[in-house]
């Protein structure tokens, strides 16, 4: 069952300490780890706070083993987390790719406007049948 953990510092996290935390994260290799579905980090009145989705408890245990030499480092105490069971995410589809040929054949048909057949040119092209050869 995937997990929301959500998590305010006890002593404030400002924009600079976070960014020096995943810079610091990426260099451990760490910066994708395995388990984490989605990871959002937004402004509150105390700093900056977090919210992940990990997709078990044993998953986050294993990122933590990285992430809070790395918290301690940097003097943020990351508090205790509160953790809910999710219920339900909600994504949009993902887009189809497409060939980079198909792409620029697209764009240049839907570039190139049709001409229209002038009425009399389309009386003319109705009147005039090919004879079939028996």
């Amino acid at each position: 069952m995937a997990l929301g953990l959500y998590f305010t510092p006890t002593t404030p996290m400002t924009a600079q300490k976070y960014d020096d935390c995943i810079n610091r994260l990426k260099k451990a290799g760490a910066a994708h780890p395995a388990g984490r579905l989605y990871h959002a980090a937004f402004e509150s009145s105390d700093g900056l706070t977090v919210f992940d989705v990990w997709t078990s408890q044993a998953a986050f245990d294993a990122f933590g083993q990285t992430l809070m030499p790395i918290m301690q480092e940097i003097g943020v105490n990351p508090g205790q987390p509160s953790v809910m069971p999710v219920y339900n995410v909600i994504v949009p589809p993902a887009a189809r790719p497409r060939s980079k040929a198909k792409a620029i054949a697209r764009a240049k048909t839907k570039a190139k406007p049709k001409a229209k057949k002038r009425p009399e040119a389309q009386r003319a092209a109705k009147g005039k049948k090919k004879s079939k050869k028996r």
